[in-house]
């Protein structure tokens, strides 16, 4: 019993902190006191709005519907990602979350590599959401159900799923969520205070280590030492347990992923006569990328770079002709982004979690992602004061696992796309370094479309589905289809193709808008709330 984690204190506020504090108080609810400490003076980096569909799974361990807090974060459902100008074409195309129907044993994708190839774009051929997104509906009805049947009995509003996490994940849901992340830190904070969580608002001026290397205390400005028994690094680029205490170095992807700055903007938006996209757009500019993450009553928006390329001054002025008069009174803010990972996220009796444990460009929504893989993994490889070697490997070996296999992903991005108008995009085909697992895979890609077999073999929050979307969209198409598909009739095949531009234009024709949807939840929960103070009062009275 005296072995048993009984202290851990948090280091730093924001998502990371707050989503950490909130999910060890719902699943450590016993013998154990939880304490955030964060300071006043500084500010959260606040660019990770966009999140993974299966960010729902966080939400449900919580018991927190989508009711009770998307409103209180100026939510909005997320359904796809859209690729603006990354083909020598310029052809957008969507990364929808949305697997592949399967066809007599075939993705439906290498289907569309045989008939439809130069007829119709394969993400409009292939799936339902591109059309939803382009008339920037709603993933679900009025009354709350959602459009893909597959998942009904898993997201109705009505029901609230079991506590599972995401190995446990074995469907495909159909969105994931845009929020304001420092609405989302105060929403959680409070969420969090009220399960026991201590807060202190303090600066933290150093760190205390016994002779071991471990973490004994932190020093405060205002409470002193502050003592632990296991140490959770929320500190984002700083890494200031983990790297700056701990000496843990860091590992830097800047050979493979070029970009290593960002403007970020918040931008008003009129969305009761805009409405609201249900994707997050990435649109290549000269030296990068910009993301725009629409919310409800704000866009998110900014522009990744690299400073090879671009002074912030250059970087600037294109983020804002891109942007145009929506910018105008608009304050940029300026990002020095560290893209890597800490070499071990768990060193002693310290844990790092979010941008101290690593961090890849936002281009495909991972940051908060990481920050729930690597709370997940904690609880499941939850230590006691012993702090067992065999466990902590083994961490370790997950978390570094995933964001390599998300590194890989995403410089397919760039080797991969056709694009090499400007220094930087040329640089991204002559220049980079192609791990070399990825390279054969790639080599692979150039005859057949990737599938569960021959895609990175380890967890990392990617389907084969998405590396195919990718490749399609990015021109890197295998020449030929699969010569086994000349020897099977296409008449499923077409049918399958029917049936799906039959739905998309169903769904077009009868789902609200997503601004329509949301404003509805809005005035429901207002209404709510206003009876439950009414009854209240009523009940007041009578006493």
């Amino acid at each position: 019993m005296s072995q048993q984690i009984k202290n851990i204190v948090i280091v730093g506020g924001g998502s990371a902190g707050w989503m950490t504090a909130a999910y060890l108080s719902e699943a450590l609810d016993k013998n154990v006191q939880i304490s955030l400490v964060e300071s006043s003076n500084i500010t959260t980096i606040g660019v990770g709005e966009a999140t993974f569909s299966t960010i729902k799974l966080f939400f449900d361990f919580l018991g927190l519907q989508e009711h009770e807090w998307m409103p209180k974060c100026n939510a909005s459902y997320k359904t796809a990602i859209k690729f603006n100008n990354w083909n020598a074409q310029r052809q957008h195309f969507y990364h929808p979350f949305q697997r592949y129907e399967t066809v007599n044993g075939f993705d439906i994708a290498e289907w569309w590599l045989k008939m439809k190839r130069g007829e119709e774009p394969f993400d409009y051929s292939c799936f339902l959401i591109p059309m939803l997104c382009d008339n920037k509906k709603s993933p679900r009805y009025l009354d709350g159900t959602v459009f893909d049947d597959k998942v009904k009995d898993l997201i109705s509003r009505e029901f609230l799923p079991e506590k599972n996490v995401l190995a446990d994940l074995k469907v495909q849901y159909p969105y994931a969520y845009h929020f304001d992340a420092n609405l989302l830190a105060r929403f959680l904070k409070d969420y969090s205070k009220q399960r026991g969580v201590k807060h202190i608002v303090d600066h933290v001026q150093d760190v205390n280590l016994v002779e071991n290397g471990s973490i004994d205390s932190i020093v405060t400005k205002e409470h002193g030492n502050i003592s632990g028994d296991l140490f959770i690094d929320c500190t984002g680029f700083r890494g200031l347990l983990i790297n700056q205490a701990l000496g843990e170095p860091f590992n830097y992807f800047s050979e493979s992923l070029l970009c290593d700055r960002a403007i970020a903007m918040q931008i008003p938006t009129d969305i009761k006569n805009d409405g609201i996209n249900p994707f997050t757009a990435a649109t290549a500019l000269s030296s990068g990328w910009v993301w725009n993450i629409p919310l409800y009553g704000r866009d998110g928006t900014g522009y990744v770079y690299c400073s090879a390329f671009l002074t912030e001054e250059e970087a600037e002025k294109e983020f804002r002709q891109h942007l145009g008069l929506a910018a105008e009174n608009c304050k940029a803010k300026h990002i020095k982004i560290r893209v890597g990972r800490t070499r071990n996220s768990w060193v002693k009796n310290c844990v790092a979690i979010g941008l101290a444990s690593g961090f890849v460009e936002p281009l495909e929504s991972t940051g908060i992602f990481f920050i729930q893989h690597g709370i997940e993994e904690l609880v499941n490889h939850f230590p006691d004061k012993t702090f067992d070697e065999g466990l902590m490997k083994s961490y370790n070996q997950n978390i570094a696992r995933c964001i390599d296999g998300v590194r890989d992903f995403l410089t397919l991005h760039y080797c991969a796309n056709d694009r090499a108008d400007t220094p930087f995009w040329k640089a991204t085909k002559h220049e980079i370094k192609v791990p070399e697992e990825l390279s054969e895979k790639l080599q692979l890609w150039k005859t057949r479309l990737p599938n569960s077999k021959n895609i990175y073999p380890y967890y990392h929050g990617f389907d084969s589905y998405s590396y195919s979307v990718m490749l399609l969209g990015l021109n890197y198409i295998p020449e030929n289809s699969l010569p086994a598909l000349n020897h099977i009739d296409e008449q499923d095949a077409i049918a399958a193709f029917n049936a799906i531009k039959e739905k998309a234009h169903h769904l077009s024709a009868t789902l609200p808008s997503q601004y329509e949807y949301l404003t509805y939840v809005i005035k429901s929960q207002e209404q709510s709330e206003y009876l439950r103070e009414d009854n209240l009062a009523d009940s007041l009275v009578g006493v």
